[in-house]
């Protein structure tokens, strides 16, 4: 328990609370209301409890703190900024402003300390558990019965907002199902949304909820700092995951702004936070900071660092005496692979027609065993997606040891989650389910990118042949779609070996996430020259083959599309008409390539023509204005892969003879 008297913490409290009201004025936007009600129990969350080394925030058995409800970012700079973090007063000061470390929304990798980046309101709630879980699976690992090296918990503020959207009933779902009792959340419940009231819109009766899921759940005064400790202490030993519920008034000593939307997301204004200072007794001195604040931090940034070098003596003797645990540490934190993995895995390939979500399979069971902390998770898909890793074992609330993770039919939860795997940094994490529903993943992929974290996506059954199933299951948009998410890398593989070299890009892409586009549909090996590289698959696009010297037209194509590319070439080829087919199956990478290596591809030919069995607009931008598109640009129709084939137009006879006319016809207009 705290040595701190009642009048400290809320003289701690209250600093928190006006460093935020002042940035907010000085930006002239932001959100105080949270803060201003938050600020008793994230400063006894903070001093009393959460366990860190701001000298080190990369410390791996740190408790984590996520801010889910991300609006109310200056209460987390604010502690950042009085626990010692790397995060200065002059930074407070610059809240909002260009190139400063105080964005609007906490992000990840910019400030110090930040853990998650927050804002889409339910996503820091599902990455927490996606830390949770890593903990429990690294604690798996590496504890023994002596020494618990993993042993830290995930703390998070929630808001009305991340409880009302529907990836928290995901995520909180799995969270109790795998009873990850290493996870704590505070929910600010001040019964406060944008537009008024939560009552305009939520009734739920958010505890039984909670309690429905497996968890455990408390309500307590959120002003009142020692239910705050109390609760906190009860969660520690619950056994279970763990919701408070927090009473609290938004925009707390706000004379005529407490408890009202007007406080959310809108400064206060000169008068209001002239009130405010009189109503908390505070000095008209901006940024003030008082002594005793300080003095009270500092002496708990030393306490936490004699834990840090004890939990430090204790790892070492750890290393020492469980050399076999220490030599997989090492290879969950390096992440390093055999240097000939890549040439063993190509050399295994099978020449024989197959899908490549199959072929990724087979992929997929090399790396694991050459690679511990790549881990494995489908929605509900394994056996369609081939995610699993055999004889890696399942994760349950019984054993946290296995590799692979049932998700459930929770895509949103699932690449939340995923996230959380990937931040926390002992794995990482390949979800998997169909991508037409990468809709579903959307939001958490987009922070993926965002957070530049190299989380693996198997997206199966990637277009109209998915055939039967019909236009609800057949993606036509998803695949543009994706590919405007920016440093999200994006393949579609042709075949076996574009499918092996795909993998080798996502496993070697450490600044952000990969999806991979894959075949429900069996494809040939495609020929290639004997020439070629991993390097040109690399760069996105390169030529699979050219029909003769001087090529007329330019062929581009993408997965099960290259196959179909190279048929019509032939068809053509007959008739006299040269073509050059190209391979592109990271599109944004080729775009990428600098102009004289794209020139050299397409040889500077006016004629272009692009195939694939999706929405083609993105193809202009190597086609140009002038350049054939191949495409589905509407939604698909229940039928067999071949039928619908010859009905959309897409089988070679039928794209030669378009081309042909698209070839005729451009050059009557030039």
């Amino acid at each position: 328990m705290s040595k701190l008297t009642l009048s400290q913490y809320r003289l701690a409290a209250n600093t928190l609370r006006l460093l935020a009201v002042d940035a907010v004025e000085e930006a002239g936007s932001g959100h105080p209301g949270m803060p201003l009600g938050a600020a008793d129990m994230a400063f006894v969350l903070w001093h009393d409890f959460l366990n860190f080394d701001p000298n080190d925030p990369q410390w791996p058995n740190r408790d984590r703190f996520i801010l889910s409800a991300g609006h109310g970012s200056m209460l987390l700079y604010g502690l950042l900024h009085l626990f010692g973090f790397a995060l200065s007063l002059e930074e407070i000061k610059n809240f909002r402003q260009w190139g400063s470390l105080t964005p609007g929304h906490p992000e990840y990798g910019l400030t110090p300390g930040v853990e998650a980046t927050t804002g889409p309101l339910g996503q820091g709630l599902a990455m927490g558990v996606g830390m949770a879980l890593s903990a429990k699976m690294a604690g798996a690992r590496f504890n023994t019965p002596e020494q618990s090296i993993i042993d830290h918990r995930i703390y998070a503020i929630v808001s009305d907002g991340d409880l009302m959207e529907g990836i928290s009933h995901e995520a909180a779902s799995l969270a109790g199902h795998l009873r990850l009792d290493n996870l704590i959340y505070l929910y600010d419940d001040n019964g406060i949304t944008i537009d008024g009231q939560t009552s305009l819109s939520f009734s739920d009766d958010t505890a039984q909820r909670f309690r429905s899921y497996g968890w455990y759940v408390q309500s307590i005064d959120g002003h009142d700092y020692l239910m705050i400790q109390r609760a906190l202490k009860k969660a520690q030993r619950s056994g279970r995951p763990n919701l408070i519920i927090a009473k609290t008034h938004i925009g707390y000593g706000s004379p005529n702004k407490q408890d009202r939307s007007s406080c959310h997301g809108s400064p206060l204004g000169a008068e209001e936070v002239a009130g405010l200072r009189r109503n908390l007794s505070w000095p008209e001195d901006t940024f003030h900071i008082p002594s005793e604040v300080t003095t009270i931090c500092r002496q708990r940034i030393k306490a936490l660092r004699r834990a840090r070098n004890r939990w430090q003596r204790s790892f070492d003797a750890w290393r020492t005496f469980h050399q076999e645990r220490a030599e997989l540490w090492d290879a969950l934190t390096e992440k390093k692979l055999p240097e000939n993995l890549w040439r063993n895995i190509y050399d295994s390939l099978s020449p024989e027609p197959a899908a490549t979500r199959k072929i990724s399979g087979d992929i997929i069971q090399k790396l694991a065993e050459a690679a511990p902390w790549l881990i494995a998770g489908s929605a509900d898909l394994a056996g369609s997606t081939n995610i699993t890793i055999k004889n890696g074992g399942a994760v349950s609330a019984d054993d946290f040891s296995g590799r692979n993770i049932h998700f459930g039919v929770r895509e949103q939860a699932m690449a939340a989650v995923m996230n959380g795997l990937s931040l926390h940094g002992f794995f990482r994490p390949a979800g998997s389910t169909f991508l037409v529903f990468s809709d579903y993943c959307r939001p958490a992929l987009r922070l993926s990118a965002l957070m530049k974290q190299p989380v693996i996506y198997i997206f199966t059954h990637d277009s109209i042949f998915v055939g039967e199933d019909g236009p609800t299951h057949q993606p036509v948009e998803h695949l543009s779609s994706l590919r405007l998410i920016p440093n999200l890398q994006v393949i579609r593989p042709a075949d076996a070996l574009e499918t092996a070299a795909a993998w080798r890009m996502a496993i070697e892409k450490l600044d952000g996430p990969t999806a991979l586009i894959l075949t429900r549909q069996k494809l040939p090996a495609v020929e290639r020259p004997a020439a070629f590289a991993f390097e040109d698959m690399s760069r996105g696009g390169y030529i699979i083959k050219s029909f003769g010297d001087k090529p007329q037209v330019v062929i581009f194509s993408s997965g099960s599309e290259v196959s179909l590319a190279l048929e019509a070439a032939g068809f053509l080829f007959r008739e006299n008409i040269v073509c050059q087919v190209v391979s592109v199956p990271c599109l944004e990478a080729f775009l990428n390539q600098p102009a004289d290596y794209r020139h050299s591809i397409s040889r500077l030919l006016p004629s272009r023509v692009a195939i694939e069995a999706g929405r083609g607009a993105l193809w202009h931008q190597i086609l140009g204005g002038r350049g054939l598109v191949i495409s589905v640009d509407d939604f698909g129709f229940s039928a067999p892969e071949r039928v619908l084939a010859e009905k959309l137009g897409l089988i070679a006879p039928r794209v030669a003879e378009r081309i042909k006319q698209y070839l005729m016809d451009t050059t009557y207009w030039t």
